[in-house]
């Protein structure tokens, strides 16, 4: 592995496995859309756990739960055709050797750069497994929530507790999209190392631009602002 290929594939690692704590650090700072959903769905767990008819609240889980299901299984079909491609990379490499836009290099580099596409599916598939068990987790505390005459008290601290399901569940699915990005980075390599580099810093931009400055972050900035001014 030459030089610019060992840069390229740091550049993928820092920016696969520190996008996260990043976001996490300038949210401190600032506000994205990933915090301001926090606030939003606990104030729903807090309304879910405050009103009697909670058929609602089921219903929204329910379609969040449907997404995460078809991701996953999305992720699945994907990850089995680019481990296919692996286990016969023998003709994978022959044919995609013939391509004039791909730079294979030898064959375990090759192997090496659809490796690379498949853990960064499966860490995304691991995350939809993970938020769709918390999903099923928060349907079940919705089902559970106690009635309406219960103290207020009470019914704020189950809307508390409930919030403390459904945000990770909902942050495990966006870690999950999310791995589509780092996925599609990592078959650039296929490129070349440039082309892998431009696609980290193209999806690192593209995710935070999008966390921040999109017309949906400053949507839900809105609504967490009236919703604190409640």
């Amino acid at each position: 592995m030459n030089p610019l290929d060992i840069a390229a594939l740091i550049v993928f690692a820092v920016g696969w496995l520190l996008y996260q704590p990043l976001l996490k650090r300038l949210s401190r700072r600032g506000s994205v859309i990933n915090t301001d959903m926090t606030v939003v769905r606990r104030r729903w767990m807090a309304n879910m756990a405050a009103r009697e008819n909670r058929f609602l609240d089921s219903q929204l889980m329910g379609h969040a739960l449907n997404s995460a299901s078809f991701f996953a299984s999305a992720n699945l079909i994907v990850i089995a055709a680019a481990a296919g491609a692996l286990f016969r990379s023998d003709t994978t490499y022959r044919t995609v050797a013939h391509m004039v836009a791909t730079e294979t290099g030898p064959r375990w580099l090759f192997e090496a750069k659809l490796a690379l596409v498949v853990l960064a599916l499966a860490r995304g598939l691991l995350d939809f497994i993970w938020a769709i068990r918390q999903m099923n987790y928060t349907l079940a505390a919705i089902g559970a929530a106690p009635p309406t005459a219960t103290p207020p008290a009470v019914l704020k601290a189950y809307g508390e507790a409930a919030a403390e399901v459904l945000n990770p569940a909902l942050s495990s699915f966006n870690n999950g999209v999310r791995g589509y990005y780092f996925a599609l980075a990592a078959a650039a390599w296929m490129l070349g190392p440039w082309a892998m580099i431009a696609a980290v810093l193209l999806a690192v931009g593209l995710l935070y631009t999008r966390q921040v400055g999109s017309s949906a972050a400053r949507g839900v900035r809105q609504i967490r602002q009236i919703l604190d001014d409640l």
